[in-house]
């Protein structure tokens, strides 16, 4: 796993307060235990995303002013435009987190949507909202690549 996801990882499973997950010989893939430990990691994040845009509002609500110096009030209303796109990002991961968190009571989570295959538990941990195997990650990005070069 590439560095930057292991921390990732790292991040994601302090936000729920839980270890990487350790299978058991011989243990069915998206068992019960399995889709617990991914309903705790994405309710929490959800719950950390929720808390953030709750802080911003209230962090807009206190520290708007009506400033004389339009150089003032122009470098607030950035601050405040940077803020809004931030939660706006974060308000979509809510959605896909919630669209996860559906999969996985459809016991339809951890298998890619393109090909099928097992997604891998070390690779849902990275990244709980994927959903493709990281070969038809790889395919689609540079896809993606292609098409951007024209």
């Amino acid at each position: 796993m590439p560095a930057i996801e292991l921390k990732k990882s790292l991040g994601i499973l302090a936000i729920a307060g839980v270890e990487a997950y350790q299978a058991k010989p011989d243990e069915e893939y998206m068992n019960e235990p399995q889709k617990t430990h991914f309903r705790k990691i994405l309710g929490a994040w959800r719950t950390q995303l929720r808390e953030e845009v709750d802080r911003t509002v209230g962090y807009m609500k206190d520290e708007a002013a009506n400033f004389p110096d339009p150089v003032d009030r122009a470098a607030q209303e950035e601050e405040f435009a940077l803020e809004l796109r931030a939660r706006d990002r974060e308000r979509k991961l809510i959605k896909k987190i919630e669209k996860t968190l559906q999969k996985i009571e459809e016991d339809d989570f951890g298998f890619c949507e393109h090909c099928g295959v097992e997604i891998g538990i070390r690779r849902l941990e990275a990244r709980p909202t994927a959903d493709l195997c990281i070969d038809c990650k790889t395919l689609a990005e540079i896809k993606e690549k292609q098409m951007a070069g024209y």
